[in-house]
């Protein structure tokens, strides 16, 4: 047998690089991004240093065609998923005012941050309801990496909210569904996280950070989230299916 195998998304860079990060000391990996596969060399060289075995599967999650490349790799590689973390994501290239965005800026979000994501995930839940047919006792999980986006609004970035508050249902709709398999499903909402998405507002944030908004006053990390996604797949939270798990240093806490 091999190791069990995770399957994450968007994991060449950013959170989802911490997430593979911390996952290859336990799982062989898939690793997806859409970059080509010569741009990720040195990713997959430093998570196979860890022992892992790792795969680079190039496709976007937004289309038909990427799901269906992503997933016939993990079959043709491994045969096997144990752990979907759905972590692909995309803010948008500009901000538009809400009474002003057009219906591509929501198309664009919903597909990649929401749309893809469900579609993946019922796929791959299709998949691993197979796999718990031959083995009962087989530890299984799926985790939705959303944002704290998904509960506070944004208005000069509409899409990207609708599109986590929709991601963050469907969490929530898979684990009612799957836990007649024993297949838990998490939620994880991540806040300000130090990547290269963030990097071009990187002076807006130091200074709201400055300013006592968080009560961990500091920039998360990658490994941040890694370490959270880590103890959900352990099954360090048991009986919590469907808990959101928020990291975000305490900027949404109510507080007088």
């Amino acid at each position: 047998m091999s190791r069990p195998v995770a399957l994450i998304t968007g994991s060449s860079r950013g959170i989802g690089l911490g997430i593979a990060r911390t996952l290859s000391a336990t799982h062989d990996l898939v690793i997806n991004g859409v970059r080509d596969g010569s741009e990720v060399g040195e990713v997959l060289e430093e998570l196979s240093a860890t022992g892992a075995e790792v795969t680079y599967a190039r496709g976007d999650v937004s289309s038909a065609e990427g799901r269906a490349e992503l997933l016939a790799k993990a079959r043709e590689v491994f045969g096997r998923v144990d752990v979907l973390v759905n972590n692909a994501g995309a803010a948008p290239k500009e901000r538009h005012d809400l009474l002003e965005a057009g219906p591509e800026d929501l198309n664009e979000m919903l597909g990649v941050n929401c749309t893809g994501p469900h579609l993946l995930t019922q796929a791959v839940a299709t998949w691993m309801i197979e796999e718990r047919a031959k083995d009962a006792a087989r530890p299984l999980s799926i985790i939705f990496v959303t944002s704290i986006s998904a509960e506070s609004a944004t208005p000069n970035r509409g899409g990207y909210c609708m599109a986590k508050a929709a991601s963050s249902m469907s969490a929530r709709l898979f684990a009612v569904r799957l836990a007649e398999h024993s297949i838990p499903v998490y939620e994880v909402r991540p806040g300000i996280i130090a990547t290269d998405m963030t990097a071009p507002v990187k002076t807006k944030y130091d200074d709201f950070i400055a300013d006592g908004n968080l009560l961990d006053a500091r920039w998360g990390t990658p490994e941040d989230i890694g370490k959270s996604v880590a103890a959900l797949v352990r099954g360090d939270l048991p009986y919590a299916t469907g808990a959101i798990i928020t990291q975000d240093g305490g900027l949404n806490l109510p507080r007088l």
